[in-house]
């Protein structure tokens, strides 16, 4: 019988009608951050992007679903092997795992924890998707979205998260995936687009976001799942934890938001919807690795450093001439970092574990603890990620054609527009005359950045 798995008897813990209810209704708030991720992406790029850059995280739902059933879940959460990876064969196709039996130590079935970790594994590859907007071919991320998971994420995960796992075994404190998932996904995301190269047009011309109500659509879904994808993370409710994660997520997310604004407004001189929609964000990836770890007080501190800091780092792209499109470095790498980090410095040792921070007496070890793991995921994941990209890309392209990245990506990919506005003129024709001498009505039509 492989390590996780105990069967019901006296002497084991008891399965939980209420930890179980409660578990699977994270795992579907954090299903739902992916087609969430979907909206705040498709929202920030043009029009002619829209389609694309939803299919981009919505084909990892698919992808990634069948991968983990048939041996994520054994590589991921297998015994482990050499600290490394894990594999058990009763995990294979799921299906050498009895209904009653529990995950080891803990209320709930193996299957709902298989579930839970199962988005995980989805969403963090349709993070990266966002520093690729315009110009990967559709067939090529697919590809690249099944070969990344199964060398990078699932052993990743494993070292993080897996009985044996190197970093677990350390005592790096992770508690629901900001090396896993976020350094995980913004390294993979930086080592891609070094290999890939910049946007036809990038610093040259405007690429604004075509739809900010679509975007803060999907920061609010983003923000209303994030509970199940933190709190969920302690696996059950019998001892306050998660309670307080779900705090801390709501306090650092909403310090992160006003730190980014405040930064915003002094720096630019506005508040803009982007800004706050970004800096949620950016709290919410914070406090991901460290609010199990913190109180409140220390969740504000989170929150506020992280949304300044990534506000500042969205525009290291320019600085340094790599093509982030949707600022994936920006606020995921360096939010995870942040928040990793931090749980050295505010680790208060009274929640989660009894491991403390720097500010309250543990010195500096939990702070090189930390540091290692983040160290480790982020070379790990930028190294493969971009061998994985070069391959792809010496083989089948990565990139559509330049003049296909013009066009449109949508029609090209997908036959298909976002929106279709072939009976928006009401029927009636256009006014064609000019009051301007020698003036026309196609000389004075305004040109639209698609």
């Amino acid at each position: 019988m492989p390590p996780g798995i105990t069967t019901l008897a006296a002497d084991t813990p008891t399965l939980s009608a209420a930890n179980t209810g409660f578990m699977l209704i994270c795992s579907a708030l954090v299903m739902l951050m992916t087609p969430a991720l979907a909206f705040f992406y498709g929202g920030m790029v043009r029009v002619k992007s829209t389609l694309n850059m939803l299919m981009m995280s919505f084909i990892s739902l698919g992808i990634v679903t069948i991968l983990w059933v048939l041996f994520g879940f054994s590589l991921a959460f297998g015994t482990d092997i050499g600290s490394v990876v894990g594999w058990s064969s009763d995990y294979l196709g799921l299906s050498g795992i009895g209904v009653t039996q529990l995950w080891d130590g803990y209320t709930i079935p193996v299957y709902v924890f298989a579930v839970f970790q199962l988005m995980f594994a989805v969403l963090t590859p349709a993070l990266i998707s966002g520093a690729l907007a315009d110009r990967v071919k559709f067939t090529s991320w697919a590809l690249f979205i099944t070969l990344w998971v199964t060398v990078v994420y699932f052993p990743v995960a494993h070292w993080v998260w897996g009985a044996g796992g190197w970093l677990f075994e350390m005592g790096v404190i992770d508690f629901a995936g900001g090396t896993a998932v976020h350094i995980n996904a913004g390294a993979a995301a930086l080592g891609v687009i070094l290999v890939i190269g910049k946007r036809v047009g990038f610093k040259k011309d405007p690429m604004r976001p075509h739809s900010l109500p679509l975007v803060m659509l999907g920061a609010g879904l983003l923000w209303f799942g994030w509970f199940g994808f933190n709190a969920g993370s302690w696996l059950g409710n019998d001892d306050g934890v998660g309670a307080v994660m779900f705090v801390n997520t709501q306090v650092a997310t909403a310090a992160a938001m006003l730190a980014w604004l405040g930064y915003e407004k002094l720096r630019h001189g506005s508040f803009t919807t982007l800004g706050a929609a970004s800096g949620a964000v950016a709290g919410l990836v914070a406090i991901t690795p460290s609010g199990g770890a913190v109180s409140p007080l220390g969740a504000i501190a989170v929150g506020a450093i992280a949304g300044v800091l990534c506000a500042m780092a969205v525009g290291l792209k320019y600085r340094f001439g790599y093509d982030d499109s949707l600022d994936v470095v920006g606020v995921h790498l360096v939010g995870g970092i942040a928040g990793s980090l931090l749980v050295g410095l505010f680790a208060t040792g009274g929640v989660q574990s009894e491991a403390k921070g720097l500010f309250y007496g543990g010195g500096l070890e939990q702070l090189g603890k930390q540091a290692v793991g983040v160290f480790a995921v982020l070379a790990y994941s930028l190294v493969v990620s971009a061998i994985l990209a070069f391959l792809l890309d010496r083989t089948i392209g990565m990139r559509v054609p330049e003049d296909d990245e013009i066009s449109g990506i949508d029609q090209v990919e997908h036959a298909e527009t976002a929106y279709d506005f072939s009976g928006a003129g009401g029927g009636t024709a256009p006014r064609t005359t000019s009051s301007a001498p020698g003036g026309s009505a196609a000389a004075k039509t305004k040109k639209v950045d698609a």
